[in-house]
């Protein structure tokens, strides 16, 4: 059973709220469709009302079940607008370009889960990551003890003899471009604590090299690569996070434990076992994860933003529906307390438990 099928039944029995600020776009539209036919809880598409429910009509989607709002006539424009007055960054704007900026679908969908108006957001159909990562990184905080955002991309292939029964949680592939030291501490963390999350399993953190426990240091990466790995396995002792983190590691060690075997690292708990991919630079991990999923053909969630106090993600403009789906219902699931995400389906979890 793949990931997303695992994770369907926890969202049906603690539905959550997505919003979507391009939903105007096909695909987001058949996306929100399935969301309300799985019993995942209720989308949110911003934008032109007309304009969404006239493709709707040439998709013959049905849009029961689906919220369409439009910023302008919202409700929560007036409770948001003083927000844009606050924010620093908008200080000497003038009323004109504040007006401007809370009509941007981006960020009032950022403004509506930073202020609890939903669980989740999913964005990036229609424009470069870059520009709907701003908004996100403008209004969502980050979390405690966290210093900078990444993002994650999951990967779900059929060979169950890689990573967690053929899943791999690969980091980061679509925002920081060369991490520092903190950085890539960061990254190994945020990753591990929601591979854990969503599969309740104990994280394999691989630091990724073009070496492996190299006996001489021939590179400074490989230098930063470890002092990330010490800083990191510090600070997972001190969220109480059961992961193990190694590295330096090639990848083919991190996956094969016939290699990992081979290269001197018998017996270890990541090398050949990892289910966490932290790699080193935003090169590598873009072209790696891009590569997997033209050359390979596997299904990837995501991108998955990881280090913000909320669950948002940034899609390819190139990904399909249902991979659009499957990473509604990962971020959504990010929004379930894990108590209740792996509590015993027989057991009773109440308020005053949590």
């Amino acid at each position: 059973m793949g990931l997303i099928d695992q994770l369907l039944g926890k969202l049906q029995r603690h539905p959550k709220r997505v919003v979507f600020p391009e939903g105007h776009d096909p695909r987001i539209i058949q996306t929100a469709r399935q969301f309300v036919t799985r019993r995942c809880g209720v989308p949110v598409l911003l934008g032109d009302r007309a304009e969404i429910k006239e493709r709707a009509r040439r998709l013959d989607i049905r849009l029961d079940g689906i919220r369409i709002l439009e910023p302008d006539r919202s409700e929560d424009f007036e409770i948001f607008r003083p927000m844009i007055d606050q924010h620093p960054k908008y200080a000497e704007a003038s009323d004109e370009e504040k007006q401007r900026i809370l009509l941007d679908r981006h960020n009032f969908a950022a403004l509506m889960l930073e202020n609890h108006r939903v669980d989740a957001l999913v964005a990036g159909a229609t424009m470069s990551a870059s520009s709907g990562l701003r908004s996100l990184f403008r209004f969502i905080p980050t979390q405690k003890g966290v210093k900078s955002a990444s993002s994650m991309l999951i990967l779900d292939q059929e060979n169950p003899n890689f990573g967690l029964n053929g899943l791999l949680f690969l980091a980061d592939c679509g925002v920081i471009p060369e991490p520092n030291v903190e950085q890539l501490a960061d990254i190994a963390v945020s990753t591990a604590r929601i591979a854990h999350h969503l599969t309740n399993e104990e994280p394999r953190v691989a630091m990724l090299s073009f070496a492996t426990n190299a006996q001489k240091i021939v590179h400074p990466s490989i230098t930063k690569i470890r002092e990330a790995r010490d800083i990191a396995r510090k600070r997972a002792e001190t969220l109480h996070l059961k992961c193990q983190i190694e590295g330096e590691l090639q990848l083919d060690a991190a996956l094969s434990p016939l290699v990992a075997e081979q290269k001197g690292l018998p017996g270890d708990p990541v090398a050949g076992h990892s289910n966490v991919l932290v790699f080193p630079d935003l090169n590598s991990g873009n072209i790696a994860s891009k590569m997997i999923q033209l050359v390979a053909g596997a299904r990837t969630y995501g991108q998955i933003i990881i280090g913000l106090d909320k669950p948002c993600a940034e899609i390819s403009r190139g990904a399909h529906s249902y991979d659009i789906f499957g990473t509604a219902v990962v971020t959504a699931c990010q929004a379930i307390d894990r108590r209740l995400l792996y509590s015993n389906d027989s057991e009773t979890v109440t308020t005053e438990s949590l």
